[in-house]
């Protein structure tokens, strides 16, 4: 399968380059997405504006990984849907358990968001002088 992989400083970008993401294409995009797991930035933005039919073992591949990516603490947000994707992942009932944008720089939002909420997150295990003293 072709991506395009756009690695940023917060985030890495990829998008597939194929109209149709079905069962075969679906694992090797999960695997590809997987590997961003390993690096340092491990915030992914899956970029989805080219594709135009996701079959079922598609959408719950992503939707695992989804679940993989929160559970390593690391961000990952789908953007820029056609509308056929959407009411597929509508019909199956997976639309609500996705965290989608409608564009890339709003995906960007969000990581940036989830990141500041993980350090602040992070960070409460510092300890503050009681008031009472």
């Amino acid at each position: 399968m072709e991506v395009k992989i756009d690695t940023k400083e917060k985030f890495t970008v990829i998008t597939p380059i194929t109209l149709d993401v079905s069962a075969n294409i679906a694992a090797d995009l999960v695997e590809k997405c997987k590997t961003i797991l390993t690096n340092k930035v491990k915030n992914l933005i899956l970029n989805l504006e080219a594709v135009t039919f996701l079959d079922e073992a598609g959408m719950e591949g992503i939707t695992q990984l989804q679940q993989e990516f929160y559970e390593n603490n690391a961000s990952f947000v789908v953007c820029c849907l056609s509308a056929e994707v959407e009411k597929a992942l509508e019909e199956a009932e997976l639309l609500d358990l996705w965290n989608i944008t409608p564009t890339v720089s709003e995906a960007w939002d969000i990581v940036q968001m989830e990141e500041i909420e993980r350090e602040l997150l992070d960070g409460d295990d510092i300890s503050f002088p009681s008031e009472h003293g």
